[in-house]
């Protein structure tokens, strides 16, 4: 593992969960602060073939480095050291699947675009890395200026001297200046103009466009259902097609539109057989996405039409998953193959119980109980908020990557719990900024964006959940959720 002899001794210094070896061993970082916030910024990485030599030559210089007075320390360090590559996998960039395949390259790849320093030093063998970093735009963020220099070299009394933040550097600050309406405008650019699949996939996006103030054309993309000629609940329905009927209940609060309300109400009715409460909402495939996807469309059907039997069969609903999916310690299971618990399984969970409150009536008797579990959930969830404010693809798995689509959706439901009162200012505020802040960074203007997890249906090991692909690029999902976010964190309705 990375500076584990370091880290006993620092004093001026942050840990970093950079990702898992193909054995699952974890990889970490190190930094320590410069003596002015300005100061260009030092990747040293170490060892990249396993050399000793190398590895603690890189350790002892990073130990006199943090011995110095702040004054005496004119650049932020990184150090990355122990990991140990294969000389045929480590292709830089990386090739094949994130982190699926090759995941020590993929880690050590994306952390070094996501943190962006002006320099990045190579000491020993470093398998084109150097080269790679100085020509390419890395993890989509920019170009760094990297180099190989000698095992025995005192590199920190040279480096960083007279040097210009990098090309990376700046796309970094640039991204972290961005208003929450900003990042909400570019990404609508991108996402949420399609409609043809009713999903939840789309569907997220499209309702950030109506608080973007563009009713009109979400009303316009859902108009083949709105006008019969197509039908959101056909015969291969599953629950993102329950969680899909989210944009026509916005339509129908916000428009009064009929037609949208019906299909509302025909989804929530999926819940009910001769007038009688169902077990559960259809299509939970034991999956505590069903948290969100079973839910909110009970929940909005309830508030559209003041019916109370829909809030009846939403409590209902939520007691079957939680008996299913729910941990003792308060974070959900994906499935009852395994105890994983996936980072986006559990942002359905606090979606789902955020959506719902939002609609739910404050004389209720279930509301109670529904406001103890979503404040529940969130105290358990804010316990594996990384340091770095994200959440990962398996929450309490160290060194599993930090999942942007996750955050986005947890972070969302802390910033409307936030400002309706639900929870508690002065422990969440920070808590959610922190969130904001990592998915800013992960967050291109032209919607590309950095680890979000591929589709997840139930799988049977632990293992299987941290290898889940991870993409680099648009999607579809997480650029909706993020936008939904971003719209939270403006304030818009």
């Amino acid at each position: 593992m990375a500076l584990a002899v370091v880290t006993g001794v620092a004093r001026a210094s942050q840990s970093y969960e950079v990702g898992l070896t193909r054995q699952g061993q974890l990889i970490d970082a190190f930094e320590v602060s410069a003596g002015v916030a300005d100061a260009p910024t030092v990747l040293l990485i170490g060892s990249l073939d396993g050399d000793e030599e190398s590895r603690l030559s890189v350790i002892s210089q990073a130990r006199i480095y943090d011995g110095r007075r702040a004054r005496h320390r004119p650049i932020h360090l990184f150090v990355i050291t122990g990991l140990h590559l294969a000389k045929e996998t480590a292709l830089f960039p990386p090739m094949g699947r994130a982190y699926r395949e090759n995941p020590e390259s993929h880690a050590l790849w994306r952390w070094i675009g996501i943190h962006a320093p002006d320099e990045v030093l190579i000491a020993g063998e470093d398998f084109g890395l150097a080269e790679a970093l100085s020509n390419n735009a890395v993890a989509g963020v920019g170009r760094i200026p990297a180099r190989k220099v000698d095992r025995r070299a005192k590199f920190l009394d040279v480096v960083g001297r007279g040097a210009r933040h990098s090309e990376a550097h700046i796309e970094r600050e640039r991204r972290l200046k961005r208003t929450p309406r900003a990042v909400a405008t570019e990404l609508g650019a991108v996402y949420g103009h399609n409609f043809a699949q009713p999903t939840y996939l789309p569907g997220m996006a499209l309702l950030a466009q109506s608080r973007l103030g563009n009713v009109a054309d979400v009303a316009q993309l859902a108009e083949p259902y709105l006008s019969g000629k197509s039908e959101p609940l056909g015969p291969r329905a599953t629950s993102l097609n329950l969680a899909g009927h989210l944009v026509f209940a916005d339509l129908a609060e916000r428009t009064k539109n009929e037609r949208a309300l019906a299909l509302v109400r025909k989804a929530a009715d999926l819940g009910f057989e001769g007038g009688e409460m169902k077990q559960s909402m259809p299509f939970h495939n034991e999956m505590s996405d069903s948290v969100f996807m079973g839910t909110v469309i009970l929940t909005r059907a309830g508030k559209l039409t003041g019916e109370r039997r829909y809030f009846r069969m939403a409590a209902r609903h939520l007691d079957f998953m939680n008996k299913l999916v729910r941990r003792t310690d308060g974070l959900y299971r994906h499935s009852p193959l395994n105890d994983a618990a996936w980072g986006r399984g559990n942002a359905f969970a606090a979606l789902g119980y955020v959506f719902a409150l939002s609609d739910w009536p404050l004389d209720d008797p279930d509301r109670p109980r529904v406001l103890h579990d979503f404040q529940a959930l969130m105290a358990a969830l804010a316990r594996h908020q990384t340091g770095e404010g994200l959440w990962r693809e398996v929450l309490d798995y160290r060194g599993a990557y930090g999942e942007t689509s996750a955050t986005a959706m947890i972070g969302f439901a802390m910033e409307r719990g936030i400002r309706h009162g639900w929870l508690a200012k002065s422990f969440y505020r920070h808590r959610a900024e922190g969130a904001w802040e990592a998915v800013l960074a992960r967050t291109g203007s032209d919607g590309v964006l950095i680890d979000v997890c591929e589709s997840t249906n139930k799988q049977p090991t632990l293992t299987d959940y941290l290898r889940r692909e991870a993409t680099l690029g648009t999607d579809e999902r997480g650029g909706g959720m993020v936008m939904l976010f971003a719209t939270e964190m403006a304030g818009l309705d």
